[in-house]
């Protein structure tokens, strides 16, 4: 059993096969009292990584083993510290500390133990992961690779140059792929299914990298087939986070809210991996599911975000906990991130073992910074992100990094920058064979609208029109209707000022006049509003933004007053105008009242659109962006 278990795990990387012989070598050396075949047994159970056993049985059954045949070893023996290294890095592992195994590492260095020496580099690498050890974790790798030579282990050779590749990338280090090519002509003399499954996963992380998001899909299945064949506890976890990923950038990840809702209690999911409910956070209010999203948050956050351990999966938590921030307008939280992550901001947000990559961390400083309203250092950081992305070759990142920045050039006062961003996004669309994936809604049908009239390239536009007391809702060939409500009288203003950033205060002001504007043209067949009615709504409110904007970032205090004034006269004369029995609205004294209101109202309509034609309402649930400020940003 123990010849078997070995050859399992070293040979062939057979965990599951493994894991059920040293089990039962175990029990017939327990039952006969051989203490050392019990020591190694107890090694072998253990398995190849850290914390392979995630539930608490099976965590406390190793621990529980490895210290009663530590009470029965020799303490000065080979075995005896070999099982005090897996000790030592389970613990460690835990706690997200490397103290105790990088100690008995120096202990297996000076007895000169090259089995004791390999298992300890590895596993206090797996301890080291988090985003502060680089350095540490590349000296390891090329340690257990050396030793590898002495042990005569195959296993101790793959893990070394393994190690090695996942350091690379999590480095962000542009040779990260010459590394992998190594491994990958060592598996192609001899499979080993563990390590596989790992490179297999890397493989779901660099198509979406390349913008191949149908094709990682279909490697995320097979990955998970080929880690569930190889026993590895994370192949499930890593599938839900590379769906997360691709979902994310192909602007339907609030798909997964029920996927990522089992999953934040899943007793497989590492003990220090937060990353789930930060994506929870993320995609429940993108599907419009508020109160779940601010849960998870707060859950995730607990008495303070900086306790959260440096983890592997911490770079993804941390942009998960930015992009959540963002879209619930939480600058406390945003601000907090931003503080926590501005030391990594060197590194690209890449997931566990290279599994799943976000692009670098300046694109989530950049939102985060969105969120607190510093709009010029958000621009400064998603240039950033843009330019090391583009190093990276990550072309999903590039474009939401170019996307997040048009928006923080606007809300700089900046809008022909803003412009140029969108120019330079569109020019880049139509030079790749295929369209940029977007964080948007996408649809793989022609990009017309429903009266055949193309929106540009790899960008879908949804079209309105009133149809009595109802909405017929348009997007490339697709339909429906829908009752109308206050929340579609919102949608349909920003649905006609695409990429335009609407005051919520503005849109409960002119609800009324729109929407008798909208009434006097309701024949059927005719457009959403008439004409007129819309020019006057561009023309005075969205030009008097603009302007507004400008001249508080040229500091013309003369010039900025007199638009304020102008704006606030339109406003009170729409609120004056549309309020009822000739009172006047009382929403627009109050921002916050008003992004309520506005934010409740276009939830619902969402809610009844996506009710309605699923595909319809993903997209105007990815597009449109609620909050002091609301807008459609269909691509």
């Amino acid at each position: 059993m123990l010849e078997e278990g070995t050859r399992a795990v070293v040979d062939d990387g057979d965990l599951r096969a493994g894991r059920d012989r040293f089990e039962r070598a175990y029990r017939m050396a327990e039952s006969l009292g051989d203490t050392r075949s019990m020591a190694v047994a107890a090694l072998g159970f253990g398995g190849l990584w850290v914390h392979e056993h995630r539930t608490v049985a099976g965590s406390v059954l190793l621990e529980s083993r490895i210290r009663g045949v530590l009470e029965l070893l020799d303490p000065q023996s080979s075995l005896a510290l070999r099982l005090r290294i897996r000790l030592a890095g389970e613990g460690d592992y835990r706690s997200s500390d490397n103290t105790a195994v990088l100690a008995l590492l120096e202990q297996a260095r000076a007895r000169q133990n090259p089995l004791a020496r390999a298992e300890a580099s590895s596993l206090a690498h797996h301890c080291l992961v988090g985003p502060e050890h680089g350095t540490l974790r590349l000296e390891l790798a090329g340690e257990l690779v050396a030793q590898s030579f002495l042990t005569s282990r195959r296993s101790d050779l793959l893990m070394g140059l393994l190690w090695q590749t996942v350091d690379m990338f999590l480095d962000g280090d542009p040779h990260a792929e010459r590394c992998l090519v190594e491994l990958r002509g060592l598996l192609a003399e001899r499979d080993h299914l563990a390590v596989g499954f790992v490179v297999s996963a890397m493989e779901v992380m660099l198509a979406v990298r390349a913008g191949r998001l149908d094709e990682a899909e279909v490697l995320a299945r097979a990955c998970t087939e080929r880690g569930i064949a190889a026993g590895d506890v994370n192949a499930t976890v890593w599938q839900a986070a590379q769906l997360v990923t691709i979902r994310w950038y192909q602007g339907r990840v609030g798909e997964l809210v029920p996927l990522l809702s089992d999953m934040v209690n899943s007793p497989t999911l590492s003990a220090v991996d937060d990353h789930a409910l930060a994506a929870l956070a993320v995609a429940a209010v993108t599907a419009g599911d508020r109160r779940k999203a601010v849960g998870a948050l707060a859950t995730l956050c607990g008495r303070d975000l900086g306790d959260l351990p440096r983890s592997s999966s911490w770079m993804v938590t941390m942009h998960g906990v930015a992009e959540a921030a963002y879209l619930l307008d939480d600058t406390a939280t945003a601000a907090r991130v931003y503080e926590l992550l501005s030391p990594y901001a060197h590194l690209p947000v890449v997931g566990s073992l290279a599994v799943a990559c976000f692009g670098s961390a300046h694109h989530a400083l950049g939102v985060a910074a969105l969120a607190t309203g510093d709009a010029e250092r958000a621009v400064g950081h998603l240039r950033e992100a843009v330019r090391r992305n583009l190093a990276l070759a990550h072309w999903p990142a590039v474009n939401a990094s170019w996307e997040r920045l048009a928006v923080a050039l606007v809300r700089a006062g900046r809008p022909a920058e803003a412009d140029a961003v969108r120019q330079e996004m569109a020019a880049a669309a139509e030079k790749t064979a295929e369209p940029l994936p977007r964080t948007a809604g996408r649809d793989d049908a022609d990009p017309q609208d429903e009266d055949g009239q193309g929106q540009g390239q790899g960008q879908p536009t949804v079209s309105c029109a009133r149809l009595g007391r109802k909405w017929r809702i348009g997007l490339r060939g697709r339909s429906v209707l829908v009752e109308h409500s206050v929340g579609m009288l919102h949608l349909v203003v920003l649905i006609a000022n695409p990429r335009q950033e609407i005051r919520a205060a503005d849109l409960v002001a002119g609800l009324t006049a729109l929407g008798e504007a909208a009434g006097r043209a309701a024949a059927p067949g005719q457009p959403v509003l008439d004409r007129a009615a819309m020019q006057e709504y561009r023309s005075r409110l969205a030009r008097l933004r603009t302007d507004l904007d400008a001249f508080r970032a040229a500091h013309d205090q003369e010039r900025a007053a007199a638009a304020q004034a102008e704006h606030d006269w339109l406003v009170s004369q729409l609120a004056g105008a549309t309020g009822l029995g000739g009172r006047a609205r009382r929403f627009s004294e109050s921002e916050e009242r008003s992004r309520v209101a506005v934010s409740k109202a276009v939830r619902r309509a969402l809610d009844r659109i996506a009710a309605a034609d699923p595909a319809i309402g993903e997209h105007l649930r990815q597009a449109v962006h609620t909050g002091v400020r609301c807008s459609y940003w269909p691509a």
